[in-house]
């Protein structure tokens, strides 16, 4: 980063531009503390994020995700959050109160998000290593008190009665909906409306994903 201490730039593109070098430079540790998923408007902007990191990325390199709650808001950001998980991040969920984002690379550098605004973020670029190692302080704090993304989403579980347990036994049948109605003993419209509720409670887009959704909260099938 030159010599310069601290910095800020106005939007994705303009971070990119000035600071993506420091995502590539990365070499041992990446962290990030978020309140959600939303903080990069610009695809483009999270692609090019997420490629130089990957590149970057080596034996002996940890990268942690600090989200909150909000951030499971629907099955394409768990969807996400599983993805980066694979790929080799470690994700924990805080029931604190998250910045926008902040991001600490190698204990060296700060990157702090602000609010988005019409010409979008301001991010703050920081060198400060009183800064760096306070905040540093705090994200470990966070983290050593925070749940690991499958532990979570199991804590989450939401309750199933027995007619939704049949629900969800009868989708992962295969049956077509005439013969799951005639096996539960209820008309086609209402073994419908039941489905749709219950994928509604597991805040599933889709009967597969209420499938998925269901396994990962360790759910009979």
């Amino acid at each position: 980063m030159r010599s310069e201490q601290a910095f800020s730039v106005q939007g994705d593109a303009e971070l990119v531009a000035r600071a993506g070098h420091l995502f590539e430079s990365t070499r041992d540790e990446f962290l990030c503390a978020a309140r959600d998923l939303k903080t990069w408007s610009q695809p483009e902007a999270r692609a090019a994020i997420r490629n130089r990191m990957r590149a970057a990325g080596s034996t002996g390199f940890t990268s942690r995700k600090l989200l909150s709650p909000v951030a499971l808001a629907d099955e394409e950001a768990r969807a996400h959050l599983r993805l980066v998980r694979n790929e080799g991040a470690e994700v924990r969920i805080s029931g604190s109160p998250l910045p926008h984002e902040t991001i600490l690379i190698d204990r060296r550098v700060m990157i702090l998000a602000g609010r988005e605004t019409p010409n979008g973020r301001e991010y703050t670029v920081t060198t400060s290593q009183t800064l760096v190692e306070g905040v540093h302080s705090l994200f470990a704090a966070l983290w050593d008190n925070s749940l690991d993304l499958t532990t979570y989403l199991r804590s989450d579980v939401p309750h199933l009665d027995a007619d939704g347990r049949l629900i969800l036994e009868a989708l992962s049948s295969g049956l077509t909906d005439e013969s799951a109605a005639r096996r539960l003993g209820v008309s086609l419209r209402t073994y419908r409306r039941r489905v749709a509720e219950l994928m509604a409670k597991l805040e599933a887009g889709s009967r597969f994903q209420a499938g998925l959704r269901a396994g990962e909260l360790g759910l009979p099938r």
